[in-house]
């Protein structure tokens, strides 16, 4: 799937989950256990705006979560972007094309989150997990682990679908 869809579905997911947290819900707890929903909810804003100074554009400090998504997928098309070069979260240099699905991922397990947290739906967009589990199972969750951002996988049935098998993946108890 290319790289610049993957993010903006993705991304359009988290944004529609974060759309639906109100005011009190800020401080309940998450399964990242070292976040509660404000802080979530910031770092999934930073997707964007690592992507944006991937490909050297200055996101916005006042841009809202949709707009700086809408900023950064027409920024993603821009001819070239996607050859471009940056630093990965783990320290390691890939293509932002690479980065742009990277990013697909840490949005669709941080809405998975999201939802947990406030009670919301938890059923991700089932042609966005099949991509990310076809791109990055299991290297990419185990290099999160070594960078010491992604906690120690959780073990699911053999037969488990594929969203229970990313977020095991990932450290999450589906």
């Amino acid at each position: 799937m290319d790289p610049v869809v993957l993010f903006q579905r993705a991304a359009g997911g988290a944004v529609d989950v974060a759309a639906q947290v109100r005011p009190d819900q800020m401080a309940l707890r998450t399964p990242c256990t070292e976040w509660d929903v404000a802080a979530l909810l910031a770092h999934m804003q930073g997707g964007p705006g690592y992507l944006l100074a991937a490909v050297g554009v200055d996101s916005q400090a006042d841009d809202r979560y949709e707009a700086a998504v809408a900023r950064c997928v027409g920024a993603l098309r821009a001819p070239g972007a996607l050859d471009r070069t940056c630093l990965s979260p783990a320290g390691f240099a890939w293509s932002v094309a690479e980065a742009t699905a990277g990013t697909a991922m840490d949005q669709l397990v941080h809405t998975w989150d999201l939802a947990v947290a406030i009670g919301g739906d938890r059923k991700l967009d089932p042609e966005i997990v099949d991509a990310i589990v076809a791109m990055f199972l299991p290297q990419m969750p185990e290099i999160g682990r070594q960078a010491g951002f992604v906690g120690p996988e959780v073990a699911v049935a053999a037969n488990a679908s594929a969203q229970d098998r990313l977020l095991a993946a990932m450290g999450r108890h589906p």
